[in-house]
């Protein structure tokens, strides 16, 4: 017996049809949600570190590494766009720091100064005090505006010693929060691994897949001269040049500027040369609020809007035009520098990778520096970051 369907039956199985093959289709396929529509991806870093006695060496470190780790970021790619990177500094373990807020204290919030966070690592000082952890990686996850989207990196290092479950924030509470804001947790213990994992700092890493690792926080950093060091501090300074002051910031940032070249030169070959590869990153080293050249790229109408009286005296009575023609000429200029920068640092960062395997025998000292970049490499991977 043949089965007859009438045309309303027939209609619906059809579309019944048409709605089963749609969904198998976007099930199939991935889902693009409205952060990767209308949003650059972001890159959110909170470094923890702990200040008291005996942790000179581990403050150091972190000078060191920042540009180190701000040059790892800066080479990150997500379908083929640079990510956003801000970074935020806290402080813990200083009995002069508020005893309520568990010696805990905010150095820099979130930010893209890298000028102003180093120059704020170089004002750390060491100070004997309880070094709460929990409090810590707590107060940072609700003190900071971490972007929502849960496609974004974002992660927090904190670097210390002493037992891991001080104070009166147990780690499992700043977990928690870590989990619900997608916020990972690397916990980087200063002494031997077994003693890290009898203090606890293993527990930490916990927090959303983290990491557990230890550095020696007394080991120097690496100075390794290259051939192309002196190019690359002469190029520093033409890069300097370039740099037009306005507003408010206009003269305290231009002056920052020449003052943390100064103080990471302090530091040896390696670091100088390190925020050289950093400032020759026009994505990453941005000085938005207080360069006109930079303000300028950012919003093509600004100097319209500019109070001239905020600019340097030899440039309060140019027009609007001949400002215009100045600023697209340093920015000509410091393109070409920045691509001399950032060829001459392939180079460079080649003939470093030669040297320290060929070190590598001497030199197996994990650093703040050498464990963070591994870290983050492998991290990023997550999130559809690649770092080469």
């Amino acid at each position: 017996m043949k089965l007859l369907l009438k045309p309303f039956a027939f209609t619906a199985l059809l579309v019944f049809s048409v709605a089963i093959t749609s969904l198998t289709t976007l099930q199939n396929k991935p889902i693009k949600t409205s952060s990767k529509l209308n949003m650059a991806p972001k890159i959110q870093v909170a470094i923890l570190l702990d200040v008291s006695n005996s942790m000179d060496g581990l403050i150091d470190q972190a000078r060191a590494q920042l540009w180190n780790m701000a040059g790892t970021l800066g080479k990150a790619q997500c379908n083929n766009i640079t990510p956003q990177i801000e970074m935020a500094l806290y402080e813990y373990g200083r009995s002069t720091n508020n005893v309520a807020e568990g010696y805990v204290k905010q150095i820099s919030d979130f930010t893209r100064d890298l000028d102003q966070l180093s120059k704020n690592l170089f004002s750390l000082t060491t100070n004997g005090g309880d070094e709460f952890c929990g409090h810590v990686i707590y107060t940072s996850l609700k003190e900071l505006n971490w972007d929502p989207s849960p496609e974004n990196y974002k992660v927090i290092f904190i670097a210390g010693n002493e037992d891991f479950l001080q104070g009166d924030i147990l780690y499992t509470k700043a977990c928690e929060e870590a989990k619900k804001k997608g916020v990972i947790v690397n916990t980087i213990y200063c002494g031997e691994k077994m003693q890290g994992i009898k203090e606890h700092w293993n527990l930490g890493s916990e927090c959303g897949g983290g990491s557990f690792t230890n550095i020696n926080q007394d080991t120097k950093t690496e100075n390794i001269p290259t051939p192309y060091d002196s190019i690359l501090f002469a190029l520093n300074g033409n890069l300097n040049n370039t740099y037009i002051s306005y507003g408010d910031y206009g003269k305290a940032g231009f002056s920052r500027q020449a003052e943390v070249d100064k103080l990471n030169s302090s530091m040896g070959i390696t670091v100088a040369a390190n925020r050289i590869a950093v400032k020759g990153n026009g994505k990453m080293y941005r000085n938005d609020n207080w360069d006109l050249v930079d303000a300028e790229e950012k919003d093509k109408n600004f100097i319209d809007k500019l109070d001239k009286k905020t600019l340097p005296d030899s440039l309060k009575n140019k027009s609007n035009e001949e400002l215009k023609q100045m600023v697209a000429f340093k920015s000509n200029q410091r393109i070409s520098i920045q691509n001399e920068i950032t060829g001459l640092n392939t180079k460079r960062e080649s003939f470093i990778a030669v040297q320290r395997a060929n070190n590598a025998a001497k030199n197996n000292n994990a650093t703040l520096e050498t464990e963070v970049e591994k870290i983050i490499k492998v991290q990023a991977k997550r999130y559809n970051m690649i770092i080469q």
